[in-house]
């Protein structure tokens, strides 16, 4: 009865009702708008929820966490700039959707699939959070640098119809990332005596660019053309076409939910690495993948949400953050005199019963402010360029502002946009890059950190490799995925398609 009380407390108590609610609609628009990401709404929220109780105070900040997160798809359909991270993968598919008029359609679809993403999360998290969290503190350094290891392969995935520019995309934005102060040795790389550049390049301010300012200058080339009629019928997805991609949206949830109980890795890895799984098992998607696939929109949609549940795992188990936005509630916690950790859950289980019913809670509020409001919202998408445009121009000046309060992010933002343009019409993909920035760091302290564990000895780091059999696993994930991204890998899945397709007419006649 205890468990149920707890679980039932943020429902019959119309206080922490009212503030799930309200953080999860602030949630949802903060996290459309690029540059006001979640991490900085709940560390602000801190400062002025810190006098408050403390189940009302972690009551919103988990509304603008489970609302922020599924936020940023919005703009990533609408107008091709994320508004998180986690939503990079979306735009890939959901922008071109959007260009068919069928922005509706795959809002209603987001939206229905992150429900259930983010219901599989907080299932986990009730069920499986101390075996979870046991696997996740196995993971040595190694282990997670195999992890970004296998992250920076997803560029097969993201590269179009050229690997070798997707590599190339990916190797710059491993360089972009490495920009700044080395926070180990506190030596200056890549700065080149230019004193701006020591504290790195803002990754907000590389993705508003690349995504938003490119995608502006690109769509001048046709400023006069109509826009785009969007139509919003039958924005609830039917339970034909749920069911239908129920099976990938199980299969990536369990990707998102395993990704987000990893210390520091978070949704944004969670969701590339689903939209990788879904190209691989999909066979013969009605659209292909990076022009309108509602396949590229169930994966990382379901694996971004289901990786909020899993983020609390290694919070309540280990007192480990799974992301930043649980490090910022980990200090929430602190400042209302708790110590997140397993004493936590032996001395308090109510409180971790009350995060795994207000997660819930949070999640369905998701399902209901996402179903409303769509049909006013893609009225964006059906602006006259001649608007359209410098609204773009404004929210991503306004994004890359916003970060550190800093001319130097939007002038960054500026040039990245117009470097992404450039590279969009010779062919470039762009989406690698952000992968690059992002793993960037992951692999070099997690490289570091596992030559330092074995004492500089690169034969024993590799021997640790295939001695583990965590790390042998994940060793063998990644030369998987490199054979597979291989040309030769390529050919022969479609010579091996083609024979299939000749016996199959044969048996047939």
């Amino acid at each position: 009865m205890d468990i149920l009380s707890n679980l039932l407390m943020p429902l019959v108590n119309l206080e922490l009702l009212f503030l799930i609610g309200a953080g999860t609609f602030a949630g949802i628009y903060v996290g459309a708008i690029p540059g006001l990401s979640v991490t900085m709404a709940v560390s602000i929220l801190i400062s002025f929820t810190f006098s408050w109780e403390v189940y009302p105070a972690l009551a919103l900040m988990i509304g603008i966490y489970m609302g922020g997160v599924y936020g940023g798809s919005r703009t990533a359909i609408l107008l091709n700039i994320p508004g998180a991270p986690s939503a990079i993968a979306t735009a890939l598919d959901g922008f071109p959707l959007a260009q068919q008029g069928r922005a509706g359609e795959a809002i209603g679809i987001v939206t229905v699939v992150s429900f259930i993403g983010g219901f599989i999360g907080i299932f986990a998290l009730g069920a499986f959070a101390p075996l979870l969290s046991d696997f996740a503190i196995g993971f040595q350094p190694r282990d997670f640098m195999l992890l970004a290891v296998m992250g920076i392969l997803l560029v097969g995935s993201l590269s179009g119809d050229s690997l070798v520019k997707g590599v190339f995309a990916g190797a710059f934005g491993i360089a972009i990332g490495a920009v700044g102060m080395d926070p180990l040795t506190i030596q200056d790389r890549f700065v080149f005596g230019i004193d701006e550049l020591r504290g790195g390049i803002s990754f907000v301010a590389v993705m508003i660019g690349l995504f938003g300012v490119s995608e502006a200058l690109i769509q001048m080339h046709s400023i006069n053309s109509p826009a785009v009629r969007q139509r919003v019928a039958g924005i609830i997805p039917s339970w034909a076409k749920v069911r239908k991609h129920l099976p990938l949206g199980l299969q990536t949830s369990t990707i998102g939910t395993i990704v987000g109980a990893l210390p520091g890795t978070g949704g944004d890895i969670a969701a590339l690495m689903a939209y990788d799984h879904a190209k691989r098992v999909t066979r013969n998607p009605e659209t292909p993948f990076g022009k309108g696939a509602v396949e590229g929109l169930v994966a990382p949609e379901t694996a971004n949400n289901a990786a909020v549940g899993g983020a609390f795992i290694p919070m309540m188990t280990l007192g480990i953050p799974g992301d930043a936005v649980t490090a910022i509630m980990i200090g929430a916690l602190f400042i209302h005199g708790l110590n997140p950790g397993p004493m936590l859950m032996i001395e308090q289980p109510d409180m971790f019963w009350f995060i795994v019913g207000s997660l819930a809670l949070a999640n369905c509020f998701m399902l209901l402010f996402g179903l409303t409001g769509i049909r006013l919202f893609v009225k964006i998408v059906e602006l006259p360029r001649t608007v359209l445009l410098p609204v773009i121009m404004v929210l991503s000046i306004v994004g890359a502002y916003a970060i550190n309060n800093s001319l130097t992010d939007v002038y960054w933002m500026l040039g990245f946009g117009v470097l992404g343009y450039f590279m969009r019409l010779y062919g470039y993909p762009l989406a690698p890059i952000i992968l690059g920035v992002i793993l960037s760091r992951l692999l070099d302290d997690n490289w570091r950190r596992a030559i330092i564990s074995e004492r500089e000895d690169f034969g024993a780091m590799m021997m640790g490799i295939f001695t583990s059999p965590l790390s042998l696993c994940l060793f063998l994930a990644v030369v998987m995925i490199l054979v597979t991204n291989t040309p030769w890998w390529v050919r022969w899945r479609a010579r091996k398609a083609t024979g299939q397709t000749v016996a199959e007419r044969q048996d047939h006649d």
